[in-house]
């Protein structure tokens, strides 16, 4: 299999760490983490200079502002990063002739459809996140035809911070949490992320199909609310040797935060895997894979 250069941008976060360890496992995979001060969305010139000097086959955009709630008071911030950023990976994906795989979300969406949201359903983010993160989808596609966007949720992993680690620090001094049970989505783990873009990745470069560019949904398989998926987290835990933990199920109402969430944020992946064969596993059996690396 021929060897294959991938640079990723958001050296830190939780997609990269992941691809950086699944290249590991990979033969023929070689992972560019680019990232601050090296790499700065908010800079053309060092995204532009920083592609260029990782030759990549492909170049994987994960770099992102991510604080939901904080984009709410720095919108301008948001909007540079996610959207203006975003629009330079493009322009350094297409400069180099490279593929450009860019990761983007299900704040896209308002969360009101009463099914699992498809590539075609309209926009309509409801929070500056989400209208930043639709900016960045406009620019990848403007800038690089030989993209993929690829909108994905609710992500965790053994790194960095999210859900399935704030519930595991939580329950060590808890009996019982608050998990708002109205909100629905598709728990993602990045290792199977990682997994998906190394796939989506080597296609990219090996075929030049149209159908192979655009936008696709990318989710674990399976859907709950985040108290589903708490109650599972500390049923794994429990099972695991960790203390019993409850949880208290609780409306968005109840919980308000500066960012209003989609009550559905449930992806139709339908589409990646018939374009692609990609399906990315169960969301249960992703998590227990995850648990008991946290707990080990």
């Amino acid at each position: 299999m021929t060897a294959m250069r991938i640079a990723v941008t958001g050296r830190e976060g939780q997609v990269a760490t992941a691809l950086i360890e699944r290249a590991r496992e990979s033969d023929g995979v070689e992972i560019v983490a680019l990232g601050r001060p090296r790499l700065d969305l908010l800079s053309r010139e060092s995204v532009l200079a920083s592609l260029a000097d990782a030759r990549p086959d492909a170049i994987v955009n994960a770099a992102a502002f991510t604080a939901v709630d904080k984009a709410e008071s720095e919108p301008d911030l948001a909007m540079r990063v996610n959207g203006d950023g975003a629009g330079h990976v493009a322009e350094g994906a297409a400069r180099l002739g490279v593929p450009l795989l860019h990761l983007s979300t299900d704040y896209v969406f308002d969360g009101r459809l009463d099914r699992p949201y498809r590539e075609d359903d309209a926009t309509g983010p409801t929070g500056a996140y989400g209208r930043s993160k639709l900016e960045g989808e406009r620019q990848v596609a403007a800038r690089a035809p030989n993209s993929a966007i690829l909108r994905t949720a609710w992500v965790y992993s053994p790194f960095g911070t999210n859900f399935v680690r704030t519930m595991l620090r939580l329950s060590e001094t808890r009996e019982e949490i608050g998990v708002v049970a109205d909100q629905r989505g598709n728990p993602t783990s990045a290792l199977d992320i990682a997994d998906a873009l190394i796939k989506i990745a080597r296609r990219l470069t090996a075929d030049a199909s149209q159908d192979l560019r655009g936008v696709f949904h990318m989710t674990g398989a399976g859907e709950a609310t985040w108290a589903d998926f708490a109650e599972a987290i500390f049923a794994l835990a429990e099972a695991r040797g960790r203390r019993a933990t409850r949880v208290r199920r609780i409306a968005t109402a109840d919980y308000p935060t500066p960012a209003s969430r989609p009550a559905n944020s449930r992806l139709d992946n339908s589409k990646l895997a018939r374009k692609y064969g990609v399906a990315l596993p169960d969301w249960r059996a992703s998590l227990s894979v995850v648990l008991s690396r946290l707990i080990a």
